[in-house]
């Protein structure tokens, strides 16, 4: 008879947007592929979303295990989607719900739910399941956050409190780090977001795993430094799921309906497009669309614009400069979401000028080989734009805290489909890096090995609670 522990039993719970579903999707997808079953549990909203944003045949994500339309077990939640929701209502829902499935099914053995959610500790320990904590921002920004205590002894935090200019060197695995660069949370003097990411992070302390969404050898001093505290593993899910995932999949992951973009690449020379795109929740200010609209123009690359108008951002921000649709002509095509894995993998590309989201940045390590214009604009983008920028040097940032001129916006994105600045050659960098990470890709790889070392730490966990 097959042991029970062979075949882990995880329910998941993703962060309801699609910067934290889409990974989480693709992590369920490929411990699924490696003997687990797998619950996957959407809000209603997010289950919604997906099913009306994609094609009609579509079919559960259980893990293989035959179970009914994992996202329906939520169905009933019906929650808002804000943080504050998320740890005062959703808490008794998830036990409510956690608690049927353990009920019916004795074989459940693991929780996996987003760093965010406070709950987790709790739940896992009320029904003896493994607690596994899932963080999709790279692990520069877990590490600065796990030691906030670090920046309030030195005074660098909380920011209503004189916040200090002096570079941040003595958190473990971090070089350095300048207060610009951190999270836009802590720089920000609202004490609500300081006491949330408190909390997080006094209780991911308890959890048995953490699966970090990025890739060692690219954090490797961070990551190692993460490892002497708790047992952490660079598992990217993007890099594990390659290409084949994203791209054929009957499973979807978007709440928006792709655009498709590949005809009107098509038609253009190689490496000769600009990628647009600020991601799928907060859009810049008008006045900083309008002078990268110009700069777009001034510049004369060709372009691909996703330019999406529900995004949570200042009024009338996503409205581009008037007239400017009719002067682009052939050479720009504006939509308002698609496949950002096909058009960043299309041959026709040659630069991305992104906001900076983590799994903009993974996919494009993972599938383009393009340097990268910065435009960070809120949350862990701001640290992202040090990696990109600072540390691996693979892209220019757009403009360095300065109001955008279009003349700077035009001027920038020359340099950066050339592949040149000040010297610095963004093509060989980013083909070292792309490199990088084509190994931990390989079958062999730092992502393959720590997850096969996951599974078998979860399985010995699973053990010593059954006894």
């Amino acid at each position: 008879m097959e042991n029970n522990n062979s075949k882990p039993h995880a329910i998941m719970f993703p962060l309801p947007y699609q910067g934290y579903v889409t990974p989480s999707i693709q992590l369920a997808m490929k411990l699924a592929s490696k003997g687990f079953t797998i619950t996957f549990v959407n809000t209603e909203f997010i289950h919604h979303q997906i099913i009306t944003s994609s094609q009609p045949d579509y079919s559960t994500v259980d893990g293989g295990s035959g179970d009914d339309d994992i996202f329906d077990k939520a169905r009933d939640l019906g929650l808002d989607i804000r943080y504050k929701t998320m740890t005062d209502g959703f808490p008794a829902h998830v036990d409510e719900l956690v608690g049927n499935l353990v009920k019916s099914d004795p074989s459940v053995s693991c929780l996996i739910a987003d760093t965010f959610y406070t709950w987790a500790p709790l739940i896992s320990q009320k029904y003896k399941l493994v607690n596994i904590s899932f963080w999709t921002q790279p692990a520069l920004v877990f590490n600065i956050y796990y030691h906030m205590d670090f920046l309030i002894t030195d005074g660098h935090f909380p920011p209503q409190y004189n916040l200090k200019d002096t570079a941040i060197d003595y958190i473990p695995g971090v070089k350095a780090i300048e207060p610009k660069d951190l999270s836009s949370y802590l720089q920000e003097t609202d004490k609500g977001p300081h006491e949330f990411f408190d909390k997080v992070f006094k209780e991911v302390k308890s959890a048995d795993f953490i699966l970090c969404n990025t890739i060692q050898e690219l954090e490797s001093d961070t990551i190692f430094a993460l490892q002497e505290k708790k047992p952490i593993f660079a598992i990217s899910p993007q890099v594990l799921s390659p290409f084949g995932f994203a791209k054929s999949s009957t499973v979807p992951t978007s709440l928006r309906a792709k655009f498709d973009c590949s005809q009107w690449l098509n038609t253009k020379p190689r490496g000769s497009g600009l990628y647009i795109s600020f991601g799928s929740f907060i859009s810049p200010k008008k006045c900083d669309i309008e002078e990268i609209a110009h700069g777009v123009l001034f510049s004369g690359m060709n372009f691909v614009w996703v330019l999406h108008h529900d995004a949570v951002s200042c009024e009338e921000s996503c409205v581009l400069p008037f007239g400017f649709e009719d002067m682009i002509k052939d050479k720009g095509l504006i939509v308002p979401w698609c496949n950002q894995v096909e058009v960043l993998s299309h041959p026709s590309i040659g630069g991305f000028l992104t906001h900076c989201g983590w799994n903009s940045i993974l996919e494009s390590l993972q599938c383009s080989g393009v340097p990268l214009l910065c435009f960070p604009l809120k949350g862990d983008q701001i640290t992202n734009r040090k990696l990109v920028v600072d540390d691996w040097r693979i892209g220019l940032n757009l403009c360095d805290r300065k109001p955008l001129t279009r003349l700077e916006a035009a001027d920038k994105i020359k340099c950066l489909m050339s592949g040149k600045s000040d010297g610095h050659e963004l093509l060989e960098q980013v083909i070292k890096v792309r490199q990088t990470v084509g190994n931990a890709m390989a079958k062999d790889g730092s992502c393959e090995k720590n997850l096969h070392q996951f599974i078998v730490d979860v399985k010995v966990k699973i053990g010593e609670r059954i006894i």
